[in-house]
Formats: C-alpha cells, structure tokens, sequence
C-alpha cells in the first residue's frame, strides 16, 4: 500500500467535494488516472465503493459527506470533525490511500431534526457499510401467532441472538407494522434499559415479514434503530456468505433493489409538502444516491449478464460433447452440498446451517459415461420474485439439467416438509416454464430423501409416503454422512439419463478384426460405465454397460461385428 498523504485538515468545498483527494495527492499524480479501478470512501464507519472511475465523483460523493456529517451534528454524539479515509484501487491491484480530516464549513454546520438517510436507510444500514453481524441483539415484532421458527434460525446463522419476542394481534398498521403507541412503549422501554435488563445492546429490530418500505422507515423512525423485514435479514446473510464474483454481483443487485425502494420511501416523505421555487424544483441530496444507485444497477446488471452469456455456453458445450447434467434443487440445508460433495469428490462448502451455498458449483460424477453435477443455491418461502430474479442465472444451471433432483430433508418434521417441498415445487415448476432454453417438458423433477441416518425407518415411511401423496414417484433415500442409498442413487440416475445399460457380447478376433478382446474391453471401459463384465465360454465377453449412443457407434463402426447388441 502506498501512503498518499498523512493525516491532515482540509477544509471540505461541497461544491466539490473530490478536490480534497485531489489535494492530498500532489506528488502522485498517477493516483488520479481516470482508469483507475474504483475509490473507496469512508466516513467514520460508513463506506461507499465507487466503480465508475472519476466521471461526475464530485456529485456522487456531495451527498454522502454532506449527509454523513448533518447526521453526526444532528445526533450530537460525537466530537470533532469526521475522519475521512480514501483508498484507490488501481488495476494493477496497488492500494493508495490518504487520511484526513473534514473542517464543516459553517453553512454546513447547521443541525437537522431529520438526519439524511443514505444507502440502507430507513434505519437500515444500506450497501456494504457492515457485513459481520456476530454478537448482535435484536427485537423481534410478531403479529398474531405467526412460526418464527425459520427466521430464528436465520438470525443464529448470522450470530444475531433475539432477546425478546414481541407480540400484537390485530390488523397489521400499513404504515408503522405494529400500532403507534406499541411502538411508543417499545422505544420507551429502550431507552430506559438498566444494566442487567434483557434489551441492554438491543441495536436491530426485525419485522416478521416481508415489510413494505413505508413500515421499515415508520418502524426506524419510531424507534430509532436499524430495522430489518424478513428479506433483509436474507440479504444481509447472502452478503455474508458470498464468496465468488458471481456471487456477490448478485447479491449486490438484490441488495441495491430492496435499498432503492427504502430511499424512494425517504426521498418521498422528505420532499411531501414543497413545492418548486424559481427556477424550477432542483435535485435533492437522496435523489442524487437515487441516481448513483440506478448507474451501479446498470452496471451490475451488465456484468451478471456477461457471466449468464459465458454460463449458457459452457451449458451448449456441454451437450456438444455429450455430457450429462444433474441439478440438485431443493429447500435451504437440505443436504445438497453434502450429496454434492459425496458423488463428485469436489470440495465444497459443507456446513449446517442456512445458505451456506449461493453460487453454482458444477462437478462430475462419472467419467464415462460423463454425467455432472450442479450444486446451487437452495429455496426458502416466502421470498419477492424480485429478490430471487438476482439469482436467476445460479438457478437455471439447475433447471437446465436434463434430471431435476428434489432433495428433502427427512429430518423435519411432516408438516415441515409439506411446506418445503411445496415451496421446491413450485419454484421449479414456475422457472422451468419461463426460464429454461428450449428444453423437452418432459422432464419432471424426482424427490431424494436425505438425512435418512437421523430418522427412524417409520418416520422415512412416513415421509416417503407424503412425497408419492403429492402426485411425485417413489423418492430414493440415502445418508450422505454414512453412504446408505448413494449407490442406489448413482443407479437411479444412470437410469433415467440413459435407460436400461446396453448388453454387449463381444466375440474372439476374427481374420476381419484381429485385435485383441481386450483392447475391445478396454475401449468400453474408457467410454462407458460398467455394471457387469463376464467371461464365457469360447472367448466370449459379455458386459452390461451405459453408453451414449454416439460412443456405442464409434465401437461398432471400429469393430463391426465383433460387438453384438442386445
């Protein structure tokens, strides 16, 4: 990392905030090449990464400092100026950095009854600003009698203890979720908390449900705390596990679409009731991260469609040279990546908890015939179409196999798996109607039971049973932890990709076809997967074999009649 400047005071022109990096780089000119990679801007704890060069920066970061420091004066907590850190990215992967400190002018200094709200507002920390939420309190508002079940366990995933569940029955508020004066209790309640008391360190409260922007910001504003729905607490646990590029350009873009919704919701309530001066309305400082958002949307959404363009020709390859492809599918932990990982011998992420996987992960099965598998992110209910749209290019490996698997896990409960299978079916079903290219329809999705090693033989009846009620066929079940039933599925899968194998007598050399039956053998061997090679009488070899039909012609048109199918 090369030092650019030390630590210093500049004083901050919001006319144009850029030209304090300028300053502070005199003697590096080479720092502000206008092909440099990105620029990363911290205030305090909040950050920003900037991917567009240094076309119009000036008026992409005017409303982050701008707002950033009206919201430290407004809450009066802390002393001194703000502490601002730039970091450049070159493309030669060097870092060059430079500390300094902002003096407010005093046209600035002036407090605000509504601090600005920037990317994750509505008291949502918004973009990239925090990723490790391990050791994090928080509230959880329940309307009714609702399972909160699957959202506790999405919040342990991410180290979030819930202190306390809050309820109210009724009709849910439009505007704030719970009724106001609940709200009123609650942020009283808060704010008096001794030490000792449950709720001391409560800094998040989550909604149980998909909330609309307009109760994430009335909830916020209510209680004065970073708030989250049901989607994203998903999101912030998607950005937590996202490891590869791909996966984190998609996360990005549903994190990006739930944010712009929220400060569209901000940008509306701020502006309610003005009405334009002379010279027309001008443009907000919310409206300008609008606008920033929408220009690294465009540009996300371009790089995920160059990498679902490199994806779908990897697929057409694929079929060109004959391969088979398997897709796993199925709820989250369902024990994809562990079956994954036993039938392909990859090494991936194999953990117990919720998305631990969120990218696409292709391996093979087999050689010859050459069948692959593809591990992908798993489903959860109740999620926006819009959220799972970001991912559609991880899912449609999946849904483009030629055999769907269904995985299920046998350790939940009957009702538990009522509800996921539905959820699995449904998803699939809708996406392989729009969303695959051009496939047969004749290729319905199958059900494997998994986990059997944690469940009694009545309850997999049980569950076996339930899977054919709804209208699936008989499921195959196995253990990925003890092996039960694996090879059972590698049969099934041969089966439904090829058929029944080939029958193949192979007759002793001829004046014709001298070679040897053994270099015939081998032949099958490298090409095909053998279940059964037995010798007779006379030198005759007789073998049941998966084959392709294209590999089987290549043997025939080498050796002719030496190979006799059946």
């Amino acid at each position: 990392m090369t030092q650019c400047a030390s630590i210093k005071t500049v004083v901050l022109d919001m006319a144009s905030p850029v030209v304090c990096f300028f300053q502070c780089t005199e003697g590096h000119e080479e720092v502000i090449n206008p092909v440099a990679k990105c620029l990363k801007v911290m205030v305090d704890d909040f950050h920003e990464q900037f991917n567009l060069g240094f076309f119009g920066l000036k008026h992409r970061l005017k409303p982050l400092f701008l707002g950033r420091c009206n919201h430290r004066l407004s809450e009066g907590r802390i002393a001194g100026p703000p502490h601002l850190h730039l970091v450049l990215f070159g493309h030669d992967g060097a870092l060059r950095w430079a500390d300094m400190r902002l003096t407010i002018p005093m046209g600035m200094a002036q407090p605000s009854d509504d601090p600005f709200v920037v990317a994750g507002s509505g008291g949502v920390v918004l973009g990239e600003a925090r990723t490790n939420h391990q050791g994090r309190k928080a509230l959880l508002l329940v309307r009714g009698s609702e399972d909160t079940t699957e959202l506790r366990a999405l919040a342990e995933t991410m180290g979030i203890t819930i202190v306390e569940t809050v309820l109210q029955s009724g009709h849910v508020d439009p505007r704030t979720y719970f009724g106001k004066g609940r709200l009123e209790d609650i942020a009283d309640e808060r704010r008096s908390t001794l030490s000792g008391h449950p709720w001391e360190g409560v800094d998040l409260t989550i909604i149980h449900t998909n909330a609309t922007p307009r109760q994430l910001v009335g909830v916020n504003q209510a209680l004065g705390v970073e708030v989250w729905d049901r989607v994203r607490l998903l999101l912030a646990l998607f950005t937590a596990h996202a490891s590869s590029v791909e996966a984190r350009t998609q996360v990005r873009i549903a994190q990006l679409q739930s944010d712009r919704t929220i400060l569209r919701e901000v940008a509306q309530q701020q502006t309610t009731g003005e009405r334009a001066g002379y010279g027309g309305g001008g443009v907000t400082a919310l409206q300008n991260v609008i606008a920033n958002l929408n220009r690294e949307l465009t540009n996300l959404r371009r790089r995920q469609k160059r990498h679902a363009n490199a994806q779908r020709e990897h697929r057409r390859q694929r079929i060109r040279s004959g391969a088979m492809t398997v897709g796993f599918v199925g709820y989250t932990n369902a024990g994809k990546s562990s079956l994954f990982q036993h039938l392909s011998g990859k090494p991936v992420l194999v953990e117990d908890q919720l998305f631990s996987t969120l990218e696409t992960t292709v391996g093979r099965m087999e050689k010859s015939p050459r069948i692959l598998l593809a591990d992908t992110i798993g489903f959860i209910d109740n999620i926006p179409n819009a959220t799972l749209a970001a991912f559609k290019a991880t899912i449609a490996e999946a849904l483009n196999a030629d055999l769907t698997l269904i995985l299920v896990d046998t350790s939940d409960s009957l009702p538990e798996v009522t509800r996921k299978l539905e959820t699995t079916r449904r998803e699939v079903l809708e996406r392989q109607e729009h969303e695959t290219e051009g496939l047969d329809d004749d290729r319905p999705p199958y059900v494997v039971l998994t986990k059997i090693d944690k469940v009694t033989p009545a309850q997999q009846a049980a569950v076996s049973d339930l899977v054919t009620q709804r209208g699936f066929p008989a499921p195959v079940a196995l253990s990925s932890m003890t092996g039960e039933g694996v090879e059972e599925l590698q049969h099934f899968i041969r089966e439904r990709l090829f058929g029944s194998p080939f029958i193949l007598h192979i007759h002793p050399p001829t004046t014709a076809h001298p070679d040897a039956s053994e270099r015939i053998v081998s032949a099958i061997y490298d090409q095909g997967m053998v279940e059964e090679d037995e010798r007779g009488e006379n030198g005759m070899i007789h073998m049941n074999v998966w084959m392709t039909k294209a590999c089987l012609a290549q043997l025939r048109g080498r050796w002719g009649s030496r190979i006799d199918i059946k």
